[in-house]
C-alpha cells in the first residue's frame, strides 16, 4: 500500500490511523480498501464517497456510540468542502462535537486527540 505515512506517537488505544491514500486506510495493520469509521477500537468500511452528501443517516453508527464518543472529526476528501448545514446541530443534540476538514487533516487530528485519550471517532472519505 502507498500513500502518505503517519507517524503516530505511542498510543495506548488500538486503532491509530498509520496510512492513507490510494483509496485505502491501514488502521492498526489492517488496510481497509474505501471509507471508513474509526473508533479507539475498532473500524469499519463506511458507504461514504463525498462530503457534501454525508448526513446523519450515514453517521447513525457514530450516533450509536454517543455515550463513548465526544467529538467526531470527518475527512471529506481530497479539498475542504464546507459541512451539510443539518450535520452539526443533529450530532450536537446527541452530545457529539463536529470538526470538519480534509481527509489528511482529519488522519492526523484523530491521532493526536487518540494520543490524549480523548473520546474521539473519525469517519473518513477514501482518497487518491
Amino acid at each position: 500500500m502507498s500513500g502518505f505515512e503517519i507517524s503516530p506517537a505511542t498510543i495506548s488505544a488500538t486503532h491509530v490511523i498509520q496510512r492513507y491514500g490510494n483509496g485505502q486506510f491501514r488502521i492498526a495493520d489492517t488496510v481497509y480498501d474505501g471509507s471508513v469509521i474509526v473508533f479507539p477500537d475498532h473500524a469499519e468500511l463506511w458507504a461514504a464517497y463525498t462530503g457534501n452528501a454525508v448526513s446523519a443517516d450515514h453517521l447513525a453508527m457514530v450516533i450509536k456510540h454517543a455515550d463513548s464518543t465526544d467529538i467526531l472529526i470527518l475527512g471529506c476528501g481530497d479539498h475542504f468542502t464546507p459541512p451539510p448545514k443539518e450535520l452539526r446541530s443533529t450530532l450536537k443534540e446527541h452530545g457529539i462535537v463536529l470538526e470538519w476538514m480534509d481527509t489528511g487533516a482529519a488522519c492526523r487530528t484523530y491521532n493526536v486527540l487518540l494520543s490524549e485519550a480523548r473520546r474521539v471517532a473519525a469517519a473518513l472519505i477514501a482518497v487518491e
